[in-house]
């Protein structure tokens, strides 16, 4: 009686191991987010909520389009995201709202809280990190995990190879006209920003043939003083603010803005690493070159 009590135990937890393997191969993703966080997809995600522009641009890249039911307010790239819900910005995310489109998996960036994660995971809903990339050299890895992540692998890599080839294509044959470009991150009563030399937006001055004033900078603050310095060749502002810094002083008695080389930028190519930076380094590269002839 007891061999066979052994024999039974014994083949119950070999049944357990079994099912606990089969389960583990049956897993559509398992792996770990941009902060270490383990995430686990026991099957391919269908119903995708993204609070990322660049993750939304990337979907639609990879034709994986139909997945998404709710982005956030700011995800404005391609025009088909009119068509979709907007479910809350990058701040105040009303949870409730992103559940009522019964996602499978939400992809968020590193603004929003950690609160309105665990919120999402106390409603099982799995959530995926993607912090936002400072190099453009990044720009294909972020591709590549999209594409994992949507079950669209081999469309994501040929993506990422393209822009890794296009990203030395631009190192190896970016004009180099050196005319010193300001990029204006923000001005006025609150204090003057730029790019250091540390983020992606400094990649794309420079694959353009720029240098970037704020390249030795260590933060993203500029004293007027040094801006002033500098007297840059160029200006390149975000089209919204473009008026206003044009006729606000001091800034309308910069040399660029006097002769007419101060130039408008649409802020959701520049403002985010995503592949339309590739024609944001086009423009600069134009009137950079035509400047220098």
């Amino acid at each position: 009686m007891k061999k066979i009590l052994l024999v039974l135990c014994i083949g119950i937890l070999l049944m357990g191991c079994n099912r606990q393997q089969q389960t583990s191969e049956n897993v559509f993703f398992k792996g770990k987010d941009s902060y270490q966080r383990e995430v686990v997809l026991e099957k391919e995600p269908l119903r995708v909520v993204s609070f990322s522009q660049a993750v939304t641009e990337a979907i639609f890249l990879l034709h994986a389009e139909e997945k998404l039911v709710g982005i956030s307010q700011f995800c404005d790239y391609p025009p088909e995201t009119q068509n979709i819900p907007k479910v809350g910005d990058l701040i105040n995310i009303n949870v409730e709202n992103v559940l009522k489109q019964r996602p499978d998996l939400v992809i968020v960036g590193s603004i929003v809280s950690d609160k309105t994660v665990k919120q999402f995971e106390k409603a099982n809903i799995p959530v995926y990190c993607l912090k936002e990339e400072q190099r453009i050299d990044d720009l294909p890895r972020l591709i590549r995990t999209v594409g994992v992540l949507l079950n669209r692998p081999e469309a994501a890599d040929q993506l990422a190879q393209n822009y890794h080839q296009k990203i030395n294509q631009y190192k190896s044959n970016a004009p180099k006209s050196q005319k010193s470009v300001y990029y204006v991150v923000g001005f006025g009563a609150t204090g003057d920003y730029t790019v250091p030399g540390n983020t992606f937006i400094h990649d794309i001055i420079t694959l353009a043939g720029g240098r970037n004033i704020g390249e030795s900078l260590t933060t993203w603050s500029v004293s007027r003083e040094y801006l002033f310095q500098q007297d840059p060749d160029c200006i390149f502002i975000r089209e919204e603010d473009y008026d206003a810094f044009c006729h606000t002083a001091p800034y309308n008695q910069l040399r660029a803005v006097k002769e007419g080389h101060a130039y408008p930028i649409p802020s959701s190519s520049i403002d985010n690493l995503c592949p339309r930076n590739f024609q944001v380094i086009d423009t600069m590269a134009e009137r950079l070159q035509a400047l220098a002839e």
